[in-house]
């Protein structure tokens, strides 16, 4: 049955399913995050010092040991800000959740009074029926 809160529900769901959307999107992002800083931390673990060579070995292995840990640091951000935003997607699609079951809830009310409505008048008219019928037979 269609009431006047029946276009807002509609409107509703759609927004707590887009809401749904970029939490999944927010959730995705976040795990791909961590794998980065998974095989950041590998590439990590697999660099080597060398032991003995010239200065420009030394060096070259200085600075990509920095790179490396400069990776892991930008990861670690990373991560930091992708469980920020599952976060707030968290949070919206929750108010968007209240919102769109306040609207059904309402939309189940009116609902329910018309049918209580329709009910009562449905009762008018079998007692008019009825009257009618009894009034009838009374004159016969």
């Amino acid at each position: 049955m269609k009431t006047r809160f029946t276009p807002l529900v509609k409107l509703k769901k759609t927004a707590m399913d887009k809401s749904e959307g970029i939490l999944q999107k927010a959730n995705a992002d976040l795990n791909s995050a961590k794998v980065a800083l998974e095989k950041s931390y590998e590439t990590l673990d697999e660099i080597t010092s060398p032991q003995h060579g010239n200065m420009r070995e030394f060096l070259t292995s200085r600075e990509l040991l920095n790179s490396a840990r400069g990776f892991v640091k930008h990861n670690q951000e990373w991560i930091v800000y992708a469980q920020d935003q599952v976060n707030q997607a968290k949070e919206k699609l929750k108010l968007d959740t209240i919102e769109h079951e306040k609207f059904k809830y309402l939309e189940l009310q009116e609902a329910n009074k018309e049918l209580k409505r329709l009910k009562i008048q449905e009762m008018k008219d079998l007692d008019e029926v009825a009257l009618m019928t009894h009034n009838k037979k009374e004159r016969n």
